[in-house]
């Protein structure tokens, strides 16, 4: 539902594309009526930010579960939801249920399954489920091994204008494995595959999207060699971006020491020279989209031997403060995170938010970027808290969210 009365936010730090500056925001009709040097108007609602960063709300790219109570916290209100859910997203009816779900307060964008049963065989009606809600085609979790298939995926999405999300890893290559193979998956005696299961996955499907035109979105890239190829791809006027977690260029495969099953995660962490690249490839424009990549997991289903863990981890709580890392650390420029967090993310889906913008909807954050707090896996709001970050010293979360003009409610 849409506010009765406008809503005027002042005193606060505007995060704009390309710069960050002092001003105000005015929310009326669900939409972003002003923004910069704004004055009330007679029946709004006053907030003083008191100096915290009005900003753009987070657009969440590829989570697996609508956790309203760790979005709203995480500062989202949007979230892209994959296909893997019981049932699969493979039918316009159950597009369109999951469309609904959440609103007025949170925003689910259905990916839909770009195979039946995401059995990587036979096409799902994309346009029927487009008509549903559908934002875009994904492959869920795992990769589509027939070319045929996927080079099919790639022609009926690029027809309709769909993206394709699709995971990156051969799972010819990746069979059971558990762990990224080297030095760490050795000495735990864990199975494990190459790095390049990723590449060769990201170099098919690279080809494959050249042909098609089709605009491809790599969920995650997680590796050196992978992130080569998409750069050159792009420097190539490819239609291709991509996407990471804040795990893996937070952790590197010596987080799994000790069997430490909540870092047991998919794709598995990578090497130090991996984490570095990614970090590269963020601060140099290659990577697109930071990620929660939300996957909470009941706590019996984390607490097993690393092997039998189930992958995942509950990230929608921590992609603010760990992407605000980045900024601390002199790699990108806040507005860039924010660009990384919500922009690029309603650029892919083609939403109108993500940025403040006069007669975008009025979802915005009021965050503040400073404020400590430490993870406590036991105690973050949300379905579960399986975080490989527990027990972390982070800095800034959300203080207030408003998704169309309106706080959710608590």
């Amino acid at each position: 539902m849409k506010q009765l009365g406008g809503v005027c936010i002042t005193g606060g730090r505007l995060v704009l594309p390309g710069e960050v500056r002092h001003g105000s925001v005015r929310l009326a009709q669900g939409r972003i009526a002003a923004v910069g040097d704004v004055a009330a108007e007679p029946g709004d609602q006053i907030i003083d930010a008191r100096g915290a960063l009005i900003a753009p709300a987070l657009i969440d790219l590829g989570v697996f579960a609508v956790d309203r109570g760790a979005f709203h916290f995480g500062g989202i209100a949007r979230a892209a939801l994959m296909p893997d859910q019981s049932p699969p997203l493979d039918h316009p009816s159950s597009v369109n249920f999951t469309a609904k779900r959440g609103k007025p307060d949170l925003w689910v964008h259905p990916l839909a399954a770009a195979t039946k049963g995401l059995a990587g065989t036979d096409l799902a009606e994309f346009a029927l489920m487009q008509e549903a809600g559908a934002r875009g085609i994904a492959t869920g979790r795992h990769w589509i091994a027939d070319s045929g298939v996927m080079l099919r995926v790639l022609q009926y999405a690029a027809m309709l204008d769909l993206p394709v999300i699709a995971h990156a890893e051969d799972g010819f290559l990746a069979g059971r494995a558990v762990a990224t193979a080297g030095e760490i998956a050795t000495r735990l005696g864990l199975a494990s595959a190459p790095a390049q299961a990723e590449v060769l996955a990201i170099a098919r499907d690279l080809v494959l999207a050249e042909m098609t035109g089709a605009r491809l979105h790599f969920r995650q890239v997680t590796t050196r060699a992978g992130l080569a190829l998409v750069r050159q791809a792009k420097a190539r006027g490819i239609g291709v971006t991509a996407g990471v977690t804040p795990a893996h260029f937070m952790l590197s495969d010596l987080a799994v020491h000790g069997f430490r099953s909540f870092a047991r995660l998919s794709p598995p962490l990578r090497s130090e020279d991996d984490r570095q690249a990614v970090r590269e490839a963020i601060a140099d424009g290659t990577i697109d989209v930071i990620a929660s990549g939300h996957d909470p997991q009941a706590m019996e289903e984390k607490r097993l031997p690393f092997a039998e863990a189930a992958p995942g981890m509950a990230g929608a709580q921590t992609l603010l403060p760990l992407v605000l890392s980045l900024v601390r650390d002199g790699l990108i420029s806040l507005e860039r995170a924010f660009d990384l967090m919500a922009a690029a993310p309603a650029r892919i889906l083609r939403v109108d938010a993500g940025v403040l913008e006069a007669g975008r909807e009025a979802d915005v954050a009021l965050i503040a970027p400073d404020c400590p707090w430490i993870v406590e896996s036991s105690s973050l709001n949300g379905m579960a808290g399986n975080t490989p970050f527990d027990r972390k010293p982070v800095q800034g979360r959300c203080i207030r969210l408003f998704k169309g003009g309106v706080e959710p409610a608590s």
